[in-house]
């Protein structure tokens, strides 16, 4: 239906044009006419038309944001799982940032680039560096956020050493067609993230977002390499340090969050989960967990710097005895406190998703399950955003459940 909008001035006219049109206004002199008869009484206006009704309320798109780029289709945080999940629709990309030994931004998901066990086999890594022999000796034993972890470490690394690794599937025995793709892609910095979503915007027509996370903050203050000024400073260059930019800037710990609230006003997201605590507020002998920082009071002082909460799955839907159970108040919280609120992480497989979830073969790890049933659980318990592992199966999903909704 078409809508109608007038400003004052229009209105305005229109009053004056009616009532010049009606005769009314004051009259001119001359002689009075007497009356023959009693004047009839003046014929009722005719009834105004019914104002047009407003058009139905758009509701706002759910941002698919695409978790490590297209991260079960590529290796994570390459370029190559950047493209992909732009190719699939995400709505942003998220590299979590970690720094090199001269300081520059690269997307990590940790700055473990390998880890190993006490018998030295490597237990987990995202490069080849293990495989390096100029760089046995970095192997080093470090605690970060009160965890001993053993391995390779970026910022042991300039950039250019950097560049000599290449990347590898995190998780090979659950995204065995990745392999394929190891040792064929560098570790990006953020500032080529950023072009890449700034040159596909133009490519696509369409905006596409960067969401970058903040790791260990407080470790990586400690010894001397702060994320945050590096990071506002690579979106300045960019113009892409302010409040209408498309970006969010994410940490699971608050108190640096805070500080780049004192320095911009780039979008937050602070980072909650089902269990633990932030570590700065750990180190400064703050008592609060993620637990209370999800209460009304805690989502009240969230707002003070922040536009929204990152939360795990659990926090807003809890699984009961293998079966999504029933929403908890958190996305209605949230929304009272004026907080959007983005749902982490959507997984395709089966290992990741409830029993009731879970397609045949069930006992399938790798098998796809049906992640569309589950994010429609969540669509309707009202979220605005989830991160996922694969666009692909996500953009359909938000986009199916929106086409669906009565109009």
């Amino acid at each position: 239906m078409q809508s109608f909008i007038f400003s004052r001035t229009t209105l305005a006219a229109c009053a004056c044009a009616f009532i010049a049109a009606c005769g009314g206004g004051s009259g001119g002199g001359g002689t009075p006419l007497l009356p023959i008869a009693p004047a009839s009484p003046p014929a009722p206006a005719p009834a105004p038309a019914p104002a047009p009704a407003p058009a139905p309320a758009e509701a706002a798109p759910v941002l698919v944001i695409g978790h490590r780029g297209a991260s079960a289709s590529r290796p994570e945080h390459t370029l190559a799982a950047y493209q992909q999940a732009i190719d699939d629709g995400a709505d942003f990309i998220e590299p979590d940032l970690v720094p090199t030994k001269d300081g520059e931004l690269v997307a990590r998901h940790e700055n473990a680039i390998a880890i190993v066990d006490g018998s030295g086999n490597v237990t987990e890594a995202t490069t080849n560096v293990a495989d390096v022999p100029k760089f046995a000796s970095r192997k080093a034993t470090k605690v970060i956020d009160g965890t001993s972890i053993t391995g390779w470490f970026t910022e042991d690394f300039t950039l250019a050493e950097l560049r000599e690794l290449k990347a590898r599937e995190r998780i090979p025995k659950l995204r065995p067609a990745n392999v394929s793709y190891n040792d064929q892609f560098q570790v990006p910095t953020l500032d080529e993230v950023i072009q890449l979503a700034k040159s596909q915007s133009v490519a696509k027509g369409r905006v596409i977002g960067i969401y970058p996370e903040t790791k260990h903050p407080t470790y990586f203050r400690s010894i001397g390499l702060p994320l945050e000024n590096k990071l506002l400073d690579t979106l300045q260059k960019h113009d892409m340090n302010k409040a209408d930019a498309p970006v969010f800037v994410q940490s699971f710990e608050t108190g640096n969050l805070k500080d780049i609230r004192l320095k911009s006003t780039v979008r937050i997201i602070q980072l909650v989960y089902s269990a633990g605590a932030p570590y700065d507020l750990q180190v400064l002998g703050d008592k609060r967990t993620y637990a209370d920082l999800k209460k009304p009071e805690g989502l009240a002082e969230i707002a003070t710097y922040a536009q929204g909460i990152g939360a795990d799955k659990t926090s807003v839907i809890p699984v009961v005895s293998g079966k999504l159970g029933t929403p908890t108040t958190l996305v209605k919280d949230a929304h009272d406190r004026k907080l959007q609120v983005h749902v982490w992480t959507f997984r395709p497989e089966n290992n990741f998703l409830p029993d009731s979830l879970k397609k045949d073969p069930k006992t399938d790890p790798i098998a796809y399950g049906d992640t569309a049933g589950e994010i429609k659980a969540f669509l309707d318990a009202g979220i605005d955003g989830l991160f996922a592992d694969s666009p692909a199966t996500a953009v359909p999903a938000v986009k199916a459940y929106r086409a669906a909704r009565p109009k």
